[in-house]
This record gives structure tokens, sequence and C-alpha cells, in this order.
């Protein structure tokens, strides 16, 4: 048995060892075009990084509409009070911006759902140890609720692309002043991040 397990063994080893009909083939790269010694192509390299320190001025790229949730002059108010907070100033006068900023509040739902478990027990001993049957069972309720979302877009003035994008929410309920409140809230939200690190 030992000699025809060791003759299988030869047998596939010598298999492994026969000629390879494969054989590697290349051809030879193509010239470079005459151009190519000329002109560099930037494409093929990674983007510069943005120096954010650079961006001091901010206009409208085209004014935030107004909803029935908040006007138009406020939700101006609420991104020029945040811009403003991190050393951004509107642009006067006719030069242009460093910055264009554009905004957008749009209501959306959210489903939210909350488990809470409840549980039973029932029994008892004259000597003060419990026994008897103890049971829970989870209950889990789902609330839809409507939130405002404040969508901000920053673009760079020269050549058009945006240069920060970001988006917050908050409830869409409560009184006017509660409303307010909530809409600068979740624009800091937004803009929480800015400048990059």
């Amino acid at each position: 048995m030992k000699r025809l397990g060791a003759l299988l063994l030869l047998a596939t080893l010598a298999a492994c060892q026969s000629h390879n009909p494969y054989t590697a083939t290349s051809t030879p790269l193509p010239p470079a075009p005459v151009q190519a010694a000329q002109h560099l192509d930037l494409s093929a390299y990674p983007a510069p990084p943005r120096d954010y320190g650079r961006y001091r001025t901010w206009s409208w790229q085209r004014l935030p509409a107004g909803t029935a949730w908040a006007s138009s002059e406020q939700v101006q108010e609420a991104l020029s009070n945040a811009l403003d907070q991190r050393g951004l100033r509107p642009q006067r006068g006719a030069a242009s911006s460093d910055l264009q900023v554009s905004a957008e509040l749009r209501l959306e739902q959210r489903i939210r759902q909350v488990t809470e478990s409840y549980g039973s027990y029932y029994g008892h001993s004259r000597y003060g140890d419990d026994y008897g049957l103890w049971g829970s069972a989870p209950l889990v309720r789902s609330y839809t609720e409507e939130v405002i979302v404040v969508a901000i877009e920053l673009f760079d003035s020269q050549d058009g692309q945006v240069l920060w994008s970001a988006s917050a929410e908050t409830l869409s309920s409560g009184s006017q002043s509660e409303r307010m409140a909530a809409l600068r809230t979740a624009v800091q939200q937004a803009l929480s991040a800015y400048p990059p690190s």
C-alpha cells in the first residue's frame, strides 16, 4: 500500500515537471506623441489642497426660496450670521466675491422608532423569597416626524467648483420663534466642520 502511494506521488510530481506550452510575450509600447514633451498633463496628478484661508468674502449664487416654514429673509439672516462667525463677510461693492453661496430648505419625513420593554412578575412567598412567573415583551412604536432639511453649498467664484456642501435637519414644529431658533441651530450644524482642517 505504501509503494502504491509512493508511485502515485512520483507520477504526480513527474507530471508537474513537463514542458509548459505557454510562453510570455509582449509588444513594445508605442512611442510618445511629439507634444507630450512640451505639455504637462495635470489631470494625472492629484489636485493641490485648497487654501481655505484665502476665502474672505461671499455673495449669493441664488437667493434661497422662502417656504411656509421660514421666509427667504430669515434663511438669509441665519446663514449670513453663521458665515460671519467663520470669518466670511458679505461682498460689498462691485468686486467679485471669493465664494458664492446657495441654500435650500426642504420638508422631509422621518420615521422614528421607540422600543419599550414591559414586564410583569407574579408570585410571593411568606419567607420573602420571590417565586412565580416573570415575563416581558418589547413594544415598538413608530412615529412619523416632519423635519426641515437645510442644504448649503459653497462655490469657488473663480472656477465654479463646489467647495463645501453640507446639510442638517430640525423638527418642523413649534412657534415662530422656536422655528427660527431651530433654523439657526441647523445652519450652525451644517457649517460646523467648515473650514475643514
